[in-house]
């Protein structure tokens, strides 16, 4: 049993996460103001007790719009993820499992994609289709499942011919039963670390999307997109693009130290030292 107290980056991660999700969970009871309601009386105020992140060039409360953001940001996140992960499973279990010309063929497709700048493909294809989170979602899922196919492949290798996997073999298990049974939950806490740290590669894709007017689109928030509107007053308005920076680090890092320190308490060397 591993004693995760012992990892204190991992809590801090886990501390970051878990507020950055409640925050994203409460919003609608806890943003002061609509998201999206102009004020042309309250136009780039900085902050104070009324605006407690100021306002934008429309008058709208940052950080109201911060709280909304950080939905699209997290959800973006698991979603583009899960989609990742699914792939990455299937083919990285038919890999490793199968081997022969099946192996090589998945193994030279991962090779051809990661040769692919994974941003520039992402946004070659955002540019043929119409901006939207969903669309989001599904192209970063799509462009992003290659690390856990190579990473199932291995373990799927590594457990082959394991005592208790050639046991149920002999035994007569079919191969969805040797797969599901006993191969793929022995592979689960690589691939659960792998997603973890993908969730945070995610949210900067979306966030560079965005910021490039390419991802979530105006009026809905999100962190990239905060970041554009402050691009325009950063001389004066420091708080549009200061506030957006800092979730996005806050987030990346939380979900990186807490990727990480997963990783250590799961590495027997580690566990051991």
């Amino acid at each position: 049993m591993i004693n995760i107290r012992r990892y204190p980056l991992a809590i801090i991660g886990f501390i970051i996460i878990a507020s950055i999700l409640l925050l994203a969970l409460i919003a609608p009871l806890i943003a002061p103001y609509d998201p999206n309601a102009i004020n042309v009386k309250a136009i780039l105020l900085s902050p104070n007790n009324s605006h407690f992140m100021g306002t934008d060039g429309l008058g709208r409360d940052v950080f109201s719009r911060m709280l909304y953001g950080s939905r699209i940001s997290l959800m973006v996140g698991f979603v583009a993820v899960g989609i990742a992960t699914v792939i990455g499973i299937i083919l990285g279990a038919i890999a490793g499992f199968y081997r022969g010309w099946i192996d090589t063929l998945i193994m030279r497709l991962v090779d051809v994609m990661l040769s692919i700048p994974t941003f520039f493909l992402i946004l070659a294809v955002i540019a043929f289709l119409t901006p939207s989170i969903w669309n989001i979602m599904i192209v970063i899922g799509l462009t992003s499942w290659m690390g856990v196919t190579r990473l199932v492949r291995a373990e799927f290798l590594s457990l082959r011919h394991r005592e208790f996997v050639l046991a149920a073999q002999a035994l007569g298990a079919k191969d969805m039963r040797l797969i599901f049974t006993h191969l793929l939950p022995n592979s689960l806490t690589p691939i659960i670390v792998s997603s973890i740290l993908g969730i945070a590669s995610a949210v900067l894709v979306e966030s560079g999307l965005s910021f490039l007017g390419l991802g979530v689109q105006a009026p809905q928030a999100s962190w990239g997109n905060i970041l554009t509107d402050g691009k325009e007053y950063i001389q004066f308005a420091w708080w549009l693009s200061l506030f957006p920076g800092l979730a996005i680090l806050i987030t990346v890092l939380g979900y990186n130290l807490l990727g990480d320190g997963l990783r250590d308490a799961y590495n027997p060397r580690s566990s051991k030292n």
